[in-house]
């Protein structure tokens, strides 16, 4: 049987949407491992992402590289960095993280 990991994640996020469907900002994928470019901008491979940002007022999880690339990546033009990020990130094309969320208990 698998190792369950546990990730916290804000009470006010949303719930994960189902694989396929739209990204909600639910954090979940980038809170168990970041993708490949959080890897590289981040320089780590294990846990959540550190570019993983929780966006209070819209009470959801953004892409820190996407909503404030200059604090990433300082030697791009700021948009071209959103621009990558959003290519890298496949945003817009569904949520891609088959992960089985519990709650506690």
């Amino acid at each position: 049987m698998p190792q369950a990991t546990v990730i916290y994640l804000e009470a006010g996020a949303p719930a994960k949407p189902p694989t396929g469907a739209p990204c909600n900002g639910c954090g979940a994928c980038c809170a168990l491992e970041p993708c490949p470019l959080g890897q590289w901008i981040t320089r780590r491979r294990r846990g959540r992402c550190a570019a993983l940002d929780w966006d209070a007022p819209a009470a959801r999880y953004r892409c820190g590289v996407v909503a404030e690339p200059r604090r990433h990546v300082t030697w791009l033009p700021a948009a071209w960095t959103r621009a990558l990020a959003l290519r890298w990130i496949a945003a817009g094309r569904g949520c891609d993280a088959s992960l089985e969320l519990g709650g506690p208990g």
